[in-house]
């Protein structure tokens, strides 16, 4: 008597750490909770945390999942060539997505690539930046007679809203908003630089687009961001490029028939 106790004493516990490994076992198959870890990965990574219920959702998941498999199987359906496919797409997928995930994890981005770019933009978009006005005709002749109608009182900002041709800023009285002089077309910009804060061309300004007349209402050193405001998406950028590159290293080295 003693000796059976013993032995099912010992079975319970041989049983404890198969179920501990396992959620649940459907129709005899068990669901490994190793499953959930992968769910809960990819919850997480979805920026959604992984309370108590939702961590019951997911284990309801994987069993509703292996019933419903074991039902598609019993059909034979795991058998097609459609499904053969798109297994094997799959596997591409999660297999790629490892791929690039190792590289980025080996080759990271550093706090010093972050700052020359920065650098590097900063250099760029540096300088001075102009809150400028422009009334855009298709005629010198326009142009002329505009600038002769405002040098006798008439307002800028009426005549751009009724003459202007760039519907963008015609609208707001050519008001083009504070920009760098490297935003705009070199004949725009050249002319527009000369001008002291409140001055206006005295003749019209040729470019591609037709004849401007403009106005520079005020003049300031350009705003950046702070470093801190804008390394997240630097480094986002610089890792993208860091993928891409390493994809097309890979693509060019393949030997493609």
């Amino acid at each position: 008597m003693k000796k059976q106790m013993l032995s099912a004493a010992v079975v319970a516990l041989m049983a404890v750490p198969a179920l501990a490994q396992n959620i649940a076992v459907v129709n005899g198959k068990p669901v490994p909770s190793s499953r959930v870890e992968v769910l809960k990965q990819q919850v997480e990574a979805s920026g959604r945390p992984v309370t108590p219920e939702v961590l019951a959702q997911i284990k309801e998941e994987l069993i509703a999942r292996e019933v419903f498999m074991q039902e598609a199987k019993k059909r034979g359906l795991d058998g097609s060539e459609e499904f053969k496919n798109q297994i094997e797409l799959a596997r591409q997928t999660i297999l790629i997505r490892q791929l690039f995930a190792d590289f980025q994890k080996k080759n990271p981005v550093t706090d010093a690539d972050v700052k020359a770019e920065y650098d590097k933009f900063a250099a760029a978009n540096g300088g001075k930046e102009y809150r400028a006005r422009h009334i855009l005709v298709e005629k010198e002749d326009e142009a002329k007679a505009l600038i002769a109608e405002i040098k006798k009182g008439a307002k800028f900002e009426d005549l751009a809203k009724k003459a202007s041709k760039d519907p963008g800023s015609g609208a707001n009285g050519g008001d083009l908003d504070w920009a760098a002089a490297g935003s705009y077309v070199p004949e725009f910009s050249g002319a527009m630089t000369k001008l002291e804060k409140g001055q206006m061309t005295e003749s019209p300004v040729k470019s591609q687009f037709g004849f401007h007349i403009i106005r520079v209402d005020d003049v300031r050193e350009a705003q950046l961001p702070k470093l801190e405001e804008v390394k997240p998406q630097i480094s986002q950028q610089l890792q993208q490029q860091k993928l891409a590159k390493f994809q097309e290293e890979l693509r060019s080295k393949a030997k493609i028939q």
